[in-house]
């Protein structure tokens, strides 16, 4: 169990930790023109966002005990297609997410 002043270490850390990384972004450098390169760059950071947290639970889910298993890579095949194909975000989770639903009931029943 964690401790209640080491948890609240951890909150405080993350928070200035957060509050500084955007005030570098918005504080700093706000009134200033970009360079070009760092807004191609910057432009991918919200596509590389949801890949980065969901692939640890695809490869290492947490229910298989780190096990990979059919209905996750699955669900992470078909949401890849999916959006590759549609250029959709919602239409490729609401895809993966049906695709993992039914395969995981199916494995059930």
């Amino acid at each position: 169990m964690i401790e209640p002043l080491t948890l609240w270490i951890v909150i405080v850390g993350l928070g200035v930790g957060s509050y500084a990384l955007r005030f570098t972004f918005l504080g700093l450098v706000g009134d200033r023109p970009m360079p070009g390169w760092l807004l191609r760059h910057l432009r991918y950071t919200a596509v590389a966002m949801l890949p980065a947290l969901v692939a640890p639970q695809v490869v290492w889910p947490a229910a298989t005990d780190g096990a990979p298993d059919l209905p996750r890579m699955s669900a992470a095949a078909v949401t890849l297609a999916v959006g590759l194909i549609t250029k959709n975000t919602l239409a490729a989770i609401f895809a993966g997410a049906a695709t993992l639903f039914g395969l995981l009931w199916l494995t059930a029943v």
